[in-house]
């Protein structure tokens, strides 16, 4: 998502026509919620410069009730860009730094032998928050990675039996890098089917690596939020609200059929040994729903489902070895089914 043009106009991805989801809304309603998750986005570039369309993927996760995997080259400020999101919506939030000799319970969470009152009792692990970053999550072993799944689909933790819930709302955002294989552990295509997005970190261009350069050099210190002016704008009482309303807007059938088209198309494309699942048709359907919100509709519209498509279907399917060997992405196999699979009128 991050690959696509910023402003208003439609950009290009590829061969296939895509709505940026950096540029402000198409329209602006008198509406106080959606305009305190609009403003989210200026705090957020207070501190993050040149990654508008991350920030807005990251909203319509927050909005869809999903999860976000993050990838980037170190130094994008994948980081950064968590801490301030959670700053600007006045969100709880913890860091765990994913490393080979991690352990489940180092995450979710574990019983402490209480020597006072004989007894043990559960400590809880930092996914107790309400926006967990997992930085590198690919470096850690599968038995770690899966400790996340539950907290992930089913918002608790189940320790010796008992099953103990996550905050009201609870995001994972998890970073991986897309250019150091040695020493990681790929995350098997079931957990990677439970994140809602996959937006990737561009590096920034001239000018928004300029702008960074400039606002070290006048003092910017990326520890210090508060310095940088991000006030918080929007809270949990308002993210609540605002799914309320994401679940009220209209999809048409022609719609639906549009995005069961693009998965089903998926399956029988000769790049990929695996398609996407319905899962996957559900994702897009609902963050499409929470584009057209922020964009101030009450209805999805075939753009809305195109603009959301590479970053919720990428990372839910599998190209054949083959195709690996001739360098295809699964991006370029998805903007072509995008071109070749009629759009509703």
């Amino acid at each position: 998502m991050s690959d696509q043009p910023t402003g208003d106009a439609p950009g290009r991805y590829g061969d296939a026509p895509v709505t940026t989801l950096a540029g402000p809304p198409a329209h602006r309603a008198p509406d106080p919620v959606r305009q305190a998750l609009l403003d989210v986005r200026h705090e957020v570039a207070k501190a993050v410069v040149g990654q508008e369309a991350t920030v807005t993927g990251m909203l319509i996760a927050l909005l869809s009730r999903g999860h976000v995997l993050l990838e980037g080259v170190p130094g994008v400020a994948k980081t950064l860009l968590v801490r301030a999101l959670s700053a600007a919506l006045s969100l709880d939030t913890k860091r765990v730094q994913f490393t080979p000799d991690l352990m489940p319970g180092d995450v979710t969470g574990s019983l402490v032998y209480d020597a006072a009152n004989s007894d043990f009792s559960f400590r809880e692990g930092p996914v107790f928050t309400n926006m967990l970053l997992a930085d590198e999550i690919n470096r850690t072993p599968p038995k770690t990675q899966a400790s996340l799944l539950e907290a992930m689909e089913e918002r608790q933790v189940s320790v010796d039996g008992v099953s103990r819930p996550l905050p009201v709302p609870f995001m994972v955002a998890a970073t991986q890098n897309p250019v150091e294989y040695e020493g990681t552990y790929p995350l098997p295509e079931a957990q990677l089917d439970r994140f809602l997005l996959k937006l990737t970190m561009p590096l920034p261009d001239r000018a928004a690596e300029i702008e960074v350069i400039r606002r070290h050099a006048s003092g910017f210190d990326p520890r210090d939020l508060a310095a940088a002016g991000i006030r918080p704008v929007a809270g949990a009482d308002e993210l609540e609200r605002a799914r309320r309303a994401v679940a009220n807007v209209a999809v048409a059938p022609e719609v639906m059929g549009y995005i069961v088209d693009l998965v089903r198309a998926t399956r029988s494309a000769p790049s990929f040994q695996l398609g996407v699942s319905p899962r996957g048709a559900t994702a897009l359907l609902n963050a499409s729903r929470a584009w057209a919100w922020l964009s101030g509709r009450q209805f999805v519209t075939p753009d809305d489902v195109k603009a959301l498509a590479l970053p919720c279907l990428r990372h839910r399917v599998a190209l054949r070895p083959e195709a690996l060997m001739d360098g295809v992405q699964a991006d370029d196999v998805l903007a072509s089914i995008l071109t070749s699979v009629p759009v509703p009128r």
